[in-house]
């Protein structure tokens, strides 16, 4: 038989897939048979890989040449030029120095952009995310193996421990730790929960993560479940993460049938079994507690703790609750041991983060980086400066839930201790870098707008806190604030922190604390002088702009 000499790979992501990608996938399977090249050229779908201004796109290697946006009607021309004659077809092809820092390893090789390190992310846009033969072809469940054949439960605990990973879901807590407290824990059955309920907004790691890469997150489950001595799993999916749920079905049944899930796994004993539960779009189920909730078919509100989930989780049982970026993470450090995943990062937060750009720079997406990266490396690097050369006035991280970091902070090192030392946090990811015609007041207006609509309404501090807040910071953008105002709102801010029953209302006073503590004097403008200096909000009927 032929050898496979070239792959190539449509993006199948849910918004290429509403501009045609199927027709282009379908219609390359035909122009490759008809040019006869069947036997040497493989063709796949991918997950999401990032240039949403060029969808479709198709990657053919070993080239690593990108196409997009590219149309059923432009693949015989793309067939013929660049796989039957050899040549690139430049009218096709998409500009290196456009693409996002989801690819930004594939502009490494035009020398565009330093090369990304990846761990989390290392197969996404390499593999077809719906075969179990590619996942195994790139080390795919080699570390499952390792550990059922050859390590003991508690070693793979402290090969966790002894690599530092800390949870990327946004609180950072050691994630052998986690695992320890169940793993001691004289109770059964055990459950292992990955948290995949992203709804942060402007937030979309996990789902690329999920879309490219699911076998990952069923093969870290496993490890985790093995670690921890429980033989049962459930993937909590954002119910609009279609595509998402559907590769993971798929994963799962691919998995099975090869005994990588299922019974007795690599004859070791081992058994393990995961489920899928799909969200129905409540922002408060992201809060682990809420999450369990929800899966027992309660309301998703947050329980009361102690008691923690890791001894009274899923139906009152021990449970490890990890979002899926910190699970990704797992079979790569079990493979290649804690000191190798320890180069990676700072001493305190080694490992890589997946941060999604948005906001005011020249180019937005995901990238994987090494933790302890800036805010300025990030900008300049990454999301190729600040558009049409404006200046940095702030950022915020980890969508509504993290905090707002003024342009002061911008070389503070982007890890868990660096950032608790600067008193802001890091968030789940999601870096929304806004310029100087960003209003400090308007921003935290419509972050508490989020968290009042959000807010469950258990707890009367987020339930009426929230709303408050919002009420206050609507008069002061539209210029009928006092300066009573600041007062009332650090007296919420400090309710909200302190009286809340859950992180949703703890972190909605983030916002307010941080705008009054980095620009105090913005918000002391719009009482004062009646003026939004950033030409925002409406004063009186009118927008003004302090020049």
């Amino acid at each position: 038989m032929t050898a496979i000499r070239s792959m190539v790979l449509v993006s199948g992501d849910r918004e290429s897939i509403a501009r045609g990608a199927s027709a282009v996938f379908e219609k390359l399977q035909a122009e490759i048979k008809a040019f006869d090249l069947q036997d040497e050229v493989s063709v796949a779908m991918t997950g999401d890989v990032g240039r949403h201004d060029a969808l479709p796109l198709v990657i053919i290697y070993p080239e690593a040449v990108t196409y997009g946006p590219v149309k059923s009607e432009d693949v015989h021309f793309l067939v013929e030029e660049h796989l039957y004659k050899g040549r690139i077809a430049q009218r096709l092809q998409a500009s290196p120095r456009e693409l996002s820092g989801q690819i930004a390893w594939l502009a490494s090789r035009e020398g565009t952009l330093p090369a990304e390190q990846r761990i989390v992310l290392r197969r996404a846009g390499l593999i077809d995310p719906e075969s179990i033969e590619e996942y195994i072809s790139h080390d795919g469940y080699e570390a499952l193996g390792k550990a059922l054949t050859q390590m003991q439960p508690g070693e793979v605990i402290q090969e966790i421990i002894e690599a530092g990973l800390r949870g990327r879901g946004g609180a950072g807590f050691p994630t052998g730790t986690k695992w320890r407290f169940v793993a001691q824990t004289d109770n059964y059955p055990k459950y292992i929960i990955c948290n995949a309920d992203e709804s942060e907004p402007g937030t979309f790691k996990d789902r690329v993560i999920l879309e490219g890469d699911p076998h990952s997150i069923l093969e870290a489950m496993a490890l985790a479940g093995y670690a921890v001595g429980a033989n049962e799993g459930y993937i909590y999916v954002r119910g609009e993460y279609k595509l998402a749920q559907n590769r993971l079905a798929a994963a799962i049944k691919q998995a099975r049938e090869l005994g990588l899930l299922g019974q007795d796994i690599f004859g070791s004993g081992f058994d393990f079994n995961i489920h899928i539960h799909s969200g129905a779009g409540a922002y408060i189920c992201g809060e682990e507690t809420a999450l369990l909730e929800s899966i027992e078919g309660k309301r998703g509100e947050p329980r009361n703790r102690p008691p923690y989930p890791t001894t009274h989780g899923l139906w009152g049982k021990p449970t490890v609750v990890n979002n899926v970026e910190t699970l990704a993470n797992v079979p790569a450090i079990i493979l290649n041991g804690a000191n190798w995943f320890d180069d990676f990062g700072t001493k305190s937060s080694p490992g890589t983060k997946v941060y999604t750009i948005l906001g005011n720079v020249n180019a937005t997406g995901l990238i994987e980086v090494p933790m302890g990266i800036t805010l300025r490396e990030v900008i300049a690097i990454y999301g190729k400066g600040m558009q049409n050369g404006g200046s940095f006035k702030l950022a915020q991280t980890g969508g509504s839930s993290g905090s707002i970091i003024p342009a002061s902070l911008q070389d503070t090192p982007m890890d868990y201790d660096s950032y608790t030392r600067a008193g802001v946090s890091l968030g789940s990811g999601a870096l929304l870098i806004c310029n100087e015609e960003t209003c400090v007041v308007d921003l935290a207006r419509v972050l508490l707008n989020f968290f009042a609509v959000e807010s469950c309404g258990k707890c009367t501090p987020c339930r009426v806190g929230g709303k408050r807040a919002y009420q206050i910071l609507t008069n002061i953008a539209e210029g009928t604030g006092k300066m009573d105002d600041i007062d009332d709102l650090k007296h919420i801010a400090d309710n909200l922190a302190i009286l809340s029953n859950c992180g949703l209302g703890q972190t909605a006073a983030v916002p307010i604390r941080d705008v009054f503590r980095h620009f105090v004097a913005e918000v002391e403008a719009h009482i004062k002088l009646k003026v939004c200096p950033a030409g925002v909000c409406a004063m009186s009927g009118r927008r003004v702009k302090v020049m």
